[in-house]
């Protein structure tokens, strides 16, 4: 965990953690009835309060610090099991055509660790790509789907016996016969 981590944390859970930071005795006691403020049960209930979140606030603190550990452990095991990974050969995994790849699309292995300056550009460029992407997706399905539509309504057509004009202008019936035509005679003179 870098010490920026740590900071924020500190800052984000602990900076106006303590009860006299944000609430004085004075302001304590006008919460009560005013026949109750100057009991001094209400001095042990501040101080008692006060106690209970100065607890807290070291055990917050303890936690911090046993996250800091923590994530040092992480980081190292992280960083292990990435190597190992990115030095795996996966089964029906063409390690040269891969790297090949990377090398022709740009895309090489970063070896520098991304820091929050040039991550933030990683990921706008990564969004970029994918909506790029997701707009090509949209088109070949628009196509797709009028492709899919056209053939819908030629079977339909089929089916009432409408036949479209072929591409050489005569009706599709005719086409067919003549096709089937020159089939029969080619099945009648095999050597020709």
């Amino acid at each position: 965990m870098s010490s920026q981590e740590i900071t924020l944390l500190n800052n984000f859970l602990l900076a106006p953690a303590a009860l006299r930071d944000f609430m004085t005795l004075q302001q304590f006691t006008e919460i009560f009835p005013p026949a109750q403020r100057s009991s001094p049960a209400v001095r042990e209930l501040y101080a008692e309060i006060n106690s209970l979140r100065q607890e807290d606030m070291d055990h917050v603190r303890q936690n911090i610090q046993a996250e800091v550990k923590r994530s040092k452990q992480l980081r190292r095991e992280y960083a292990h099991e990435r190597r190992l990974r990115d030095d795996t050969n996966v089964a029906g995994l063409d390690l040269v055509a891969l790297k090949m790849e990377e090398e022709l699309s740009g895309e090489a292995r970063r070896k520098i660790p991304h820091t929050p300056q040039t991550i933030y550009s990683a990921i706008e460029e990564a969004c970029d790509n994918v909506e790029a992407e997701v707009v090509e997706m949209e088109e070949e399905i628009r196509r797709a789907l009028e492709q899919v539509q056209d053939t819908v309504g030629d079977l339909s057509e089929l089916r009432h016996g409408q036949f479209k004009q072929s591409a050489n202008g005569e009706h599709i019936g005719e086409e067919v016969l003549a096709t089937l035509r020159r089939l029969e005679a080619a099945c009648a003179n095999p050597a020709g």
